[in-house]
């Protein structure tokens, strides 16, 4: 008789697994040694469902150091185009960048990230984009621990009465906020850039509150 009720065995590819495997051991908790991934994407638009992932960028973070020499920035296939929003990101359709699929780069970015945990600001978009096209070609979600910058910060204004606190924060508001130069905003790599350095002045103001650990820092972001 055929247990209608056995738990489906899906062949994921070997890529994933080796992903997997970097999940087995158990988190450090000493910040000075976390892995962090900062990374953005840039979209045709804002549609989970319809929408696409033009661009991937990504910084390694370890400790107060940015590892330029250790960056990813992806350039996707278009099989969608929105003119408005390459306005923003100025991603043109058959633009001269080289592109590779999204199973490529989802490959590419998965072998990146390892079990690193990831930065981004306002990370929900980022992350259920990734996730979105994770699903489009048959894998789970991210394993991922994310931090958002946009939350973050909130946590160092708690104490603040000089000004009242927003529901959102945008990039923008925190390169000004910390003087960080938007030469290279709205481009993924850029932005990324932006965000960690955002991300270690958050991290400055959050330790004068006493001494943190990656759990403390998931708790607030």
């Amino acid at each position: 008789m055929i247990d209608f009720f056995k738990k489906k065995v899906t062949n994921y590819p070997d890529y994933w697994l080796e992903y997997e495997k970097n999940f087995t051991k158990k988190p450090i908790e000493d910040l000075s040694l976390v892995r962090f991934v900062v990374l953005d994407t840039e979209t045709t638009g804002f549609d989970y469902l319809n929408d696409r992932i033009l661009c991937i960028g990504a910084l390694s973070l370890i400790d107060k150091n940015i590892a330029l020499n250790q960056s990813l920035e992806l350039f996707l296939k278009q099989e969608h185009y929105n003119a408005e929003t390459a306005k923003i990101h100025g991603i043109l359709k058959n633009g001269g960048a080289y592109c590779i699929s999204e199973s490529a780069a989802i490959e590419e970015l998965l072998g990146f990230l390892k079990n690193a945990v990831i930065v981004a600001h306002h990370a929900i978009f980022d992350i259920t984009m990734i996730n979105r096209a994770l699903e489009r070609n048959g894998l789970p979600r991210l394993r991922n621990k994310v931090l958002d910058t946009s939350h973050l910060y909130k946590k160092t204004l708690l104490n603040s009465n000089v000004f009242k606190k927003k529901e959102h924060y945008s990039l923008d508001e925190l390169a000004e906020k910390f003087d960080i130069s938007k030469k290279d905003r709205h481009t993924a790599l850029g932005d990324a850039y932006i965000t960690a350095i955002a991300f270690l002045k958050i991290r400055n103001r959050l330790k004068g509150k006493g001494q943190l650990k990656l759990k403390d820092l998931l708790k607030m972001g």
